[in-house]
C-alpha cells in the first residue's frame, strides 16, 4: 500500500540555513552597509582645517601611524599620516576637537541602532518561529499542548489494490483463516448485524521474531482496502508525562473519522507491559496504557474501527489489556512447518530469476526451522551469489550455499589451517556423522565440510529431516546427544586429546539433557515434576530452576551422567567403526567437502 507521509527534514538542516545567511551577509551586506567614503588628505590640509576650527573628531591610531578626523558638521571622514609633531594636541585642543575616547563612527546612527539592535532581534524572533513549526510539523501538525507534541504521528496507508495482500503471506495459513474473519467484516458488517455477532475490538499477533506479523497485518488492510494506521508501542512513550496519553486520544480520534479502518500498533508491549506497585515505575507509560484500556472499552460497538496488535512477548501484558472485551482474540503466528516454508521460499523467488529445475521441497528442508525473515534472506543471498558469479539466474546450489551462509556465515579464504588441524577437524565431523548413521532415528546426513565459516566454525555436518518431525522420544534425544559428542570421542580415540573444538557441541548437548530432566519428565527420580519454568518462549526461552538447592546439586549430577552415558556410546560405535572412520575422514581431508550420498555410498561398500 502507498503511504503517505509528509516529507520531514531534520532540524540541523534549518540550523545550516540560517547561519549559511548570516555568513553570507556578514560577508557581503555588512561591509557594503558599514562602507562610508574616507578622504586622503595631506597632514598640511589637516593642520590648515585645525587653524580654521574645521575640525569635529579626531582618532589617533600610534599603532597604525594614522590620523583620522572629520569635519564640524560631522557629514565628510578624512585620513592623514602622522607626523612627528609636538604640538597637535594642544592645536587640537584650542580649534575645539573632540578626541578624548571616542573612536569615529563610520556609519550614521539611524544605520548603526538597526545592525546593532533591531537585526539581531528580527533574526532571533524568525528563527524561533522557525523551529515552532518545526516542532508543530513533527507533531502531526497544528495544535496546541507544547507545539503539539502531544499529536499521534501514526503512518497512514491508504486504501490501495497494489497492497499486500493474503496471496503475498504463505506459511501461515491458520493466521490468515482467523483474519479472513475480520476482512469478511469490514467488508459487510451489516450480515454480522443481523445475527447480533459483533467482531472481536482487539486482535493480538503473537509469535517469534520475523514470522510476519506485520505483514499479516497489512494484508489484512490491504484485503479489506480500507486505511490503515501503524505505529510503534515506543513511539507513545513520550519525555513529558501525559504526552503518550494524548497520542492515544488523538491516534483514536483520527481512526474514528476515518471508519471503517485499522489501527495496528506493532511491539505494544512497550507500553502494554504487566502494571506494579513498584517504586520508580515509569508514570508516563501506566499513563499511557490506562489511556488506551479507556479508549479500547469507549468504542460504540460495530463502528468499523479494528485495532490488531503486534507482540513476541505476550507473557508480559497487562491482564486488563487482554480480557474479553479488548484484545480478546490471540492470533499465533509461529514458524513455518515443511509446507509453509516451501510456498514462503515460492512466494520471494517470484521477486527473482530462478532456474526451472530448483528443488524448493530439498531447499525448506535443509532450512528447518527458519522464520519467513530468514527464508527471505535465504532467497535474497542466493541472487547476490549468482551476480558475483556472472550469472543470470539462481540455481540450485545458490541456494544451498545462500543456507550455508545463514547458518555459518561466509566462508573464510584466508584461513589456513595446518594438516594436523585440518585432519582433526575432519575426523571430527567424520564423528559426528557415523555416530548418526550408526544409530536409529537420527535424520539423515545432507552434507560434511571442513571449509572454514566467519561464524566461528571450522566444519560442520549438516543432517536434514526428511519430513515434519513435531514429538521426539526419550531415544530420540539421547541419540542426539551421541551425535553430538562424536566429534569429541573420535579425536579422543584417534589422537590420544582433546581439542577447543568441540565447545558448541557441549553447550547443546548439555543445554538438551538438562532439559529432558527439568521440563519433560525424563528422569525417573523426577518423574512428571517439573523443575524449570521457561519464559520468553518466542525471544529464545530464558529458563530457570524452582526447586531447592539440594535438588538442584541432584539435577546437575544427572546431566553429567546421562552426557556420559552418551559420549560413551558413541565412542562405542566409532570404535567398532574404525576403519570407516579412518577412510572417511581421510576422503573429506582430500575433498574438504562431501554430500550425504558419497558419505552413504562410503559407509555402505564391502
Amino acid at each position: 500500500m502507498n503511504e503517505v507521509k509528509q516529507p520531514k527534514k531534520p532540524l540541523i538542516y534549518y540550523y545550516c540555513i540560517v547561519l549559511i545567511c548570516l555568513l553570507l551577509f556578514n560577508a557581503l551586506a555588512m561591509p557594503w552597509l558599514m562602507e562610508r567614503q574616507i578622504q586622503n588628505v595631506s597632514y598640511n590640509t589637516f593642520i590648515s582645517m585645525t587653524e580654521e576650527g574645521n575640525i569635529g573628531r579626531v582618532e589617533i591610531s600610534e599603532q597604525d601611524n594614522v590620523i583620522l578626523f572629520t569635519d564640524k558638521a560631522d557629514e565628510n571622514v578624512y585620513k592623514t599620516a602622522m607626523v612627528d609633531d609636538p604640538d597637535l594636541t594642544q592645536r587640537l585642543y584650542d580649534a575645539g576637537a573632540s578626541f578624548f575616547g571616542e573612536e569615529i563612527q563610520q556609519m550614521s546612527p539611524i544605520l548603526s541602532v538597526l545592525l546593532t539592535w533591531v537585526l539581531p532581534l528580527v533574526i532571533f524572533i524568525g528563527i524561533g518561529q522557525l523551529m515552532s513549526k518545526k516542532l508543530m510539523d513533527r507533531a502531526g501538525g497544528k495544535g496546541s499542548m507544547a507545539f503539539g507534541m502531544g499529536k499521534s504521528n501514526a503512518k497512514v496507508y491508504v486504501k490501495s489494490s497494489k497492497g499486500i495482500k493474503f496471496s503475498d503471506v504463505a506459511g501461515e495459513d491458520e493466521a490468515k483463516e482467523n483474519l479472513a474473519e475480520i476482512v469478511e467484516y469490514l467488508h459487510d458488517p451489516q450480515k454480522y448485524k443481523e445475527i447480533g455477532a459483533s467482531m472481536p475490538r482487539g486482535i493480538l499477533l503473537v509469535g517469534p521474531p520475523g514470522t510476519g506479523k506485520t505483514m499479516l497485518a497489512k494484508a489484512v488492510a490491504g484485503e479489506a482496502n480500507v486505511p490503515f494506521f501503524s505505529m510503534s508501542g515506543s513511539e507513545f512513550v513520550e519525555m513529558f508525562v501525559g504526552m503518550g496519553a494524548s497520542k492515544v486520544r488523538d491516534l483514536f480520534r483520527q481512526a474514528k473519522e476515518k471508519a471503517p479502518c485499522i489501527v495496528f500498533i506493532d511491539e505494544i508491549d512497550a507500553i502494554g507491559k504487566k502494571r506494579d506497585s513498584q517504586m520508580g515505575g515509569n508514570d508516563e507509560r501506566e499513563q499511557t496504557l490506562n489511556q488506551l484500556l479507556t479508549e479500547m472499552d469507549g468504542f460504540d460497538e460495530n463502528n468499523g474501527v479494528i485495532i490488531l496488535a503486534a507482540t513476541n512477548r505476550p507473557e508480559s501484558l497487562d491482564p486488563a489489556l487482554l480480557r474479553p472485551g479488548r484484545f480478546d482474540r490471540r492470533v499465533p503466528v509461529e514458524l513455518p512447518d515443511l509446507k509453509g516454508r516451501e510456498e514462503i521460499l515460492k512466494v520471494h523467488a517470484k521477486k527473482i530469476k530462478a532456474a526451472d529445475d530448483v528443488d524448493y521441497n530439498k531447499i525448506a528442508r535443509m532450512a528447518s526451522g527458519a522464520s519467513g525473515a530468514e527464508l527471505a534472506n535465504i532467497v535474497n543471498e542466493a541472487a547476490l551469489r549468482a551476480v558475483r558469479d556472472h550469472r543470470g539466474c539462481v540455481t540450485q546450489a545458490d541456494l544451498e550455499e545462500s543456507i550455508e551462509v545463514v547458518i555459518a556465515g561466509y566462508q573464510k579464504k584466508n584461513a589456513i589451517l595446518t594438516d594436523r588441524e585440518k585432519m582433526i577437524v575432519s575426523y571430527h565431523e567424520i564423528g559426528h556423522a557415523l555416530v548418526a548413521a550408526k544409530q536409529t532415528n537420527s535424520a539423515p546426513v545432507q552434507k560434511i565440510t571442513i571449509v572454514p565459516r566467519t561464524l566461528g566454525a571450522l566444519g560442520y555436518t549438516m543432517q536434514v529431516e526428511e519430513g515434519n518431525h513435531y514429538l521426539m522420544t526419550r531415544e530420540e534425544m539421547e541419540n542426539k546427544i551421541a551425535t553430538y559428542t562424536g566429534g569429541r570421542a573420535a579425536k579422543e580415540i584417534v589422537f590420544g586429546t582433546v581439542t577447543t573444538g568441540a565447545s558448541n557441541d557441549i553447550e547443546q548437548a548439555t543445554k538438551l539433557a538438562r532439559s529432558m530432566i527439568t521440563r519433560y519428565g525424563m528422569c525417573k527420580e523426577f518423574d512428571m515434576v517439573a523443575m524449570e519454568a521457561q519464559t520468553n518462549q518466542y525471544l529464545g526461552g530464558d529458563s530457570s530452576l524452582t526447586c531447592s538447592a539440594e535438588t538442584q546439586k541432584l539435577i546437575d549430577e544427572k546431566v553429567v551422567e546421562l552426557v556420559r552415558q552418551q559420549h560413551e556410546k558413541a565412542a562405542q560405535i566409532l570404535m567398532e567403526n574404525r576403519a570407516k572412520l579412518d577412510e572417511l575422514s581421510r576422503h573429506l581431508y582430500q575433498r574438504e567437502t562431501i554430500t550425504g550420498e558419497e558419505f552413504m555410498q562410503i559407509l555402505n561398500a564391502v
